[in-house]
């Protein structure tokens, strides 16, 4: 299969030549040049199929051209080592749980599965391949220990100081090895920009082989959609797949834009609601028509401090740029740090569940908005833990700190300091 980029100014290339580039030569996003629909046999009878078995079929359809069978399932069994299990709350309201991998976060799905595409795609190259990727907090850590000790690349991970949480931060400043953490004095946005300018530049171009991990990347943002096919699969299994409204906590919008890929696919879902904190770009577009970036504001929940997602331009192209097919389809809804905080304490008191902050604005989405005859299901992105200082102060017990975690707080904080400058970041590359 071919990918073309959102910008239509550069050829179709290889899914190949998309991973390891990650950015189009016009600084457009790579998308598929077609969507498998799936066979109605598949979803009558997934919720008799494993969570591998499901994925498997899903990236056959996205990957099956480019990559051969066995290589393929060995892929998938290996990233998906982990449960995403899907837990009732109340009245016709679910959370699918997407932080039992490695890092504790919905990224380590994405993450692995593009560390050993990746792997698989370079073992013939003698070249190290560069990864860059910026992170506003989870990217980072699944990033980073998604890559962590693969032969051949060398992954830098850009994060704003200051502005993600200490267990977070430990997650990738921790690891050494083939990691690199590097703390810009700025924003995500800031960071973001700087990986987008490295993948423009000639020099660096020319002496690196550089690709990007974050979701612009299509070897990420796709088998996030393996997840969306698997809980759906579990809500037939409990009865509750009819009238399905998916809520999802956005950032950078590739997990909503996953979701809206396995939809097209022909997945079951009726509609969708995007949550946003105080960065309500996307928001406001779909109260206007009209779409303003503007700087991120820090937020207690800081993964969706972004004031320009890139994956806009994804979800765009998907529907032809029809902002009434796309409001037909994604409604919105936004929460300051002080109503996400009156979500967590709602919801631990009235069914005893931690929510993190990020997951807080998509339980109150649907507390807000589903309907009567609606079964609402929102993305539990990330454990708790990794907000302690946050959550604790909302509750009347500590949130325990897995044992992953625990580890990473005991190791030893490796970076380095840049401001954003990419003057500074084309010479630490270099």
């Amino acid at each position: 299969m071919k990918y073309y980029s959102t910008n239509r100014k550069s050829s179709p290339v290889s899914l190949r030549e998309a991973v390891i580039k990650g950015l189009a030569p016009d600084r457009g996003l790579y998308m598929p040049e077609c969507i498998v629909r799936l066979p109605d046999e598949f979803y009558r009878h997934i919720h008799r199929l494993s969570f591998q078995d499901i994925a498997l079929t899903v990236a056959q359809a996205f990957f099956g051209e480019d990559v051969d069978a066995q290589a393929l399932e060995t892929i998938v069994r290996d990233t998906l080592t982990f449960d995403c299990p899907v837990r009732p709350l109340h009245d016709h309201l679910y959370t699918l749980e997407l932080f039992h991998g490695p890092t504790l976060a919905f990224k380590d799905v994405g993450a692995r599965f593009m560390a050993r595409l990746l792997r698989h795609f370079v073992t013939t190259d003698s070249q190290t391949i560069q990864v860059l990727v910026a992170t506003s907090g989870d990217t980072g850590s699944a990033v980073a220990n998604g890559f962590l000790g693969v032969d051949g690349v060398q992954v830098k991970v850009l994060y704003p100081r200051g502005k993600v949480s200490a267990i977070q931060e430990s997650q990738f400043t921790t690891l050494g090895r083939n990691i690199t953490a590097i703390e810009v004095n700025g924003t995500f946005d800031d960071c973001q920009s700087l990986v987008k300018q490295a993948f423009i530049d000639a020099e660096l171009n020319e002496r690196l082989h550089l690709t990007s991990a974050n979701s612009i990347n299509v070897a990420r943002f796709l088998p996030q959609a393996f997840y969306y096919f698997y809980a759906y699969a579990q809500m037939k299994l409990m009865g509750r797949e009819d009238q399905l409204v998916v809520c999802v906590p956005s950032g950078n919008f590739g997990n909503l834009c996953a979701a809206l890929f396995a939809r097209e696919m022909g997945l079951p879902i009726k509609r969708f609601i995007a949550a946003n904190n105080a960065n309500d770009v996307f928001f406001k577009y779909l109260q206007t028509g009209t779409y303003h970036p503007k700087p991120s504001i820090p937020t207690i929940a800081n993964a969706m401090d972004v004031g320009n997602p890139s994956n806009f331009a994804r979800i765009l192209d998907l529907y032809g740029e029809s902002y009434e097919k796309i409001n037909a389809l994604i409604s919105g809804s936004r929460f300051t740090d002080d109503e996400i905080r009156t979500a967590i304490r709602t919801c631990y008191e009235r069914t005893s569940y931690i929510l993190d902050p990020h997951g807080a604005c998509g339980y109150q989405a649907l507390c807000q908005q589903l309907q009567t005859g609606e079964h609402g299901l929102f993305c539990e992105t990330a454990h708790p833990a990794k907000f302690k200082e946050t959550v604790d102060a909302l509750l009347p017990t500590p949130v325990p700190i897995p044992e992953r975690l625990s580890r990473f707080l005991q190791g030893q904080k490796q970076t380095l300091r840049i401001e954003n400058d990419f003057a500074q970041l084309k010479a630490l590359l270099l």
